[in-house]
């Protein structure tokens, strides 16, 4: 099944990665190709939680939901690679490297996020991803994640 499906909407994601609101933070992930990329859509909105604080008159997304958005888009990607569709699924950072802000990201943006597969592995993956805006590159960064299954036995 996982290997025809090539975009996930906010149902196939929510059957994916245990996020909810306020912390999902990405609205669909389009292009998945197994095993080695997936682009994150993150619609970008005023009445988001953090924007009360980040900064009010100047709202502005704080860098590092940037970066939780990326790990969100790439749990997605590894669950369609490993068919974990309604799994109990976590996913856990074990790095962030090489992590570059070059923009704002502000209401009203589309915030994409580009993640390709350094490397893959049964519960351990590394990942490169940048965040881009109209094409822009606002973020860049290389991370790490655990993949753990709660429903398999230990």
């Amino acid at each position: 099944m996982s290997d025809k499906i090539t975009e996930a909407d906010l149902d196939i994601i929510q059957r994916i990665i245990p996020h909810r609101y306020p912390f999902l933070l990405i609205d669909k992930v389009r292009d998945i190709v197994p095993s080695e990329s997936a682009v994150g859509i993150k619609n970008v909105t005023y009445n988001e939680p953090h924007f009360q604080g980040h900064f009010p008159g100047a709202p502005i997304m704080p860098g590092v939901t940037i970066i939780e958005s990326m790990a969100q888009t790439a749990a997605v990607m590894v669950g369609v690679t490993l068919d974990l569709i309604d799994r109990d699924l976590l996913v856990y950072f074990m790095s962030v490297d090489k992590c570059k802000f070059r923009g704002k990201v502000v209401p009203g943006d589309v915030l994409e996020l580009h993640v390709e597969v350094i490397r893959a592995g049964t519960k351990i993956w590394k990942f490169r991803a940048d965040g881009k805006v109209e094409g822009k590159v606002v973020c860049s960064a290389e991370f790490a994640a655990m993949i753990d299954l709660l429903d398999e036995p230990k």
